[in-house]
This record gives C-alpha cells, sequence and structure tokens, in this order.
C-alpha cells in the first residue's frame, strides 16, 4: 500500500509539473505573444533601440541583445529566470526596480568585449504566481529603454546559404533572416533550486551566426561542468574564438554550471568547424 500511494503521488507530481501554464494570462500581461514548449513559457524583447558594434561589424539584435523572460509552470507554483539586456546607464534603475518588486539578481556581467556603447546583462529569478512573476519582471522592463511592443516587420527577403555549417554542425538550426541559431540541450537533469530545468530556461548551449557579406560573426553561451571549461577555452582559441565571459547564470544550480561566451569573425564554416571542436569536449546532446 505505502508503495502504491508514492507511486500515486509521483504520478500527481508529473501532471502537474507539466500542467500547461496560461499562456493567455502572460502574453495579456507582457502585451504580445509569447512560446509555450511544454510547461515553459518564454518571451523574448530585442533591443531593436540599440545599435552596437563590436568594432566595425553590427550586432543584429537577435544575435546577442535578447532581453527575454522564461516562466516554468509546477502546478500551483511558478519560477521565472531571465536576462536583461541593458545599457550601462540603465542597471542601477533595473537593480533598484527588480528590488523593489522583490526579485533576486542572480549576475550581472558582460557577454561581449569592447562593444560600442557597453552593454551588460542582468540575470534575475523569481517565485511564485506565474501572472505576478509576469507583472514584477514587465515593471522593471519599463524603467529601462527595452521596446515593448514589436519592431517593424523587416523587408530583408536576402536568401543566405548556411549549407557547410548545417553539414558541420547539423540541421536544427533556425535560421532568421541573416541569423542561425542553435540549441544544444545538455545530456544531465540540470536543476535550480531543487527544480528540474528545461533547455528553454536557458539551460542549454546557444550559437547564434550572422551574416555579413562573406563573413560571419559568432556568439552565444556554452553552457559547462567546471571541468569542461579549460578545455572549451582551449579548442576556441585554437580554432581563433575568443572566449568573452566566464560565468555563473544561477545561484543554486546543480550540478554546477559556468557559462562561456564567445566572438570570432570568420568565414562561416571555418567557425563552424571551431565551434564542433569545442562542442566535442562537452557533454551535449548532438
Amino acid at each position: 500500500m505505502k508503495k502504491l500511494i508514492l507511486l500515486l503521488s509521483a504520478a500527481a507530481f508529473a501532471i502537474n509539473s507539466f500542467a500547461q501554464i496560461d499562456s493567455t494570462a502572460l502574453n495579456n500581461v507582457f502585451g504580445k505573444k509569447g512560446t509555450v514548449t511544454g510547461n515553459v513559457y518564454k518571451i523574448t524583447y530585442p533591443r531593436s533601440d540599440l545599435k552596437v558594434k563590436v568594432g566595425d561589424f553590427s550586432v543584429a539584435p537577435g544575435l546577442a541583445l535578447g532581453t527575454w523572460v522564461g516562466i516554468i509552470n509546477m502546478g500551483n507554483h511558478s519560477m521565472m529566470m531571465g536576462d536583461l539586456v541593458l545599457l550601462d546607464t540603465e542597471v542601477p534603475q533595473a537593480i533598484n526596480k527588480l528590488m523593489e518588486e522583490n526579485l533576486e539578481i542572480t549576475a550581472i556581467h558582460n557577454h561581449l568585449i569592447n562593444e560600442t556603447p557597453a552593454i551588460k546583462y542582468i540575470h534575475y529569478h523569481g517565485e511564485g504566481d506565474a501572472v505576478k512573476l509576469a507583472q514584477e519582471i514587465k515593471a522593471v522592463l519599463a524603467v529601462t529603454g527595452t521596446p515593448l511592443t514589436p519592431p517593424s516587420a523587416s523587408n530583408q527577403t536576402q536568401k543566405i546559404d548556411w549549407s557547410k555549417v548545417t553539414a558541420i554542425l547539423g540541421p536544427t538550426g533556425k535560421q532568421n533572416g541573416m541569423l542561425l541559431q542553435y540549441s544544444f540541450a545538455r545530456n544531465e537533469k540540470l536543476m535550480e533550486s531543487g527544480m528540474e530545468m528545461p533547455p528553454s530556461m536557458g539551460m542549454a548551449t546557444a550559437i547564434n551566426f550572422q551574416m555579413d557579406g562573406d563573413k560571419a560573426a559568432i556568439t552565444g553561451d556554452f553552457v559547462l561542468l567546471p571541468d569542461e571549461v579549460n578545455p572549451v577555452v582551449k579548442a576556441l582559441t585554437q580554432n581563433g574564438i575568443m572566449p568573452t565571459a566566464i560565468h555563473s547564470h544561477m545561484l543554486h544550480d546543480e550540478p554546477r554550471l559556468f557559462m562561456m561566451h564567445f566572438w570570432a569573425v570568420d568565414n562561416p564554416e571555418k567557425l563552424a568547424k571551431g565551434l564542433k571542436a569545442a562542442l566535442d569536449k562537452t557533454n551535449s546532446k548532438r
């Protein structure tokens, strides 16, 4: 009987854990439509208002300037995580508003180097009712210059041949205008504050390409175990790709994870080979 009760409890928890999140209510708060994957609601706010350059390369909002909010539903309890993309001058008011809304700050750092204007990234965490969490982070976004409505539709019709990249990194990359975006989940069960975190909650290695002429810029972040950090640094630098930041995004992750950001501008096929060499040093799903 005791075993049966435990099995029923586990089944009930599984059902609650993956209950469909109320995306309509969240869309109403955010003023636009997010995406739902399993029990995760996610919405992005690209900093299309910013004109950021690294050297003479103009960074598209989707390459490295995407503020995002992720809310995972655990039955009657939700967790929110995400990333604010901010000008240096926006950081103080964002911090003050996060504190006012009783949200936790889990990291403040760079992702790029030598960019103009300088950009910082604030990672945050909150738990409670999903709609209330959405209202809180929306209030934080409102004290920044983050565009809260979708940008005008682009008329860009450029067709880019990514076949040499996909032959190396695989066919799962998603093309978005001049961008090609990959996400590689890890094989481990990843936890934060006792909750299992799926890849869509920022737990997957993200690799973004942006084409410009015959060259591409790459950036993103590797999600790494401690012992993988330096092998990945070595693989990247041996292939002309520069790590730009190594840091944590969370406070109570299990196992302990480090995020490594990177940057390079070069022939896209060459870059793809370097990224594959680095991915091969990780326990990632391919």
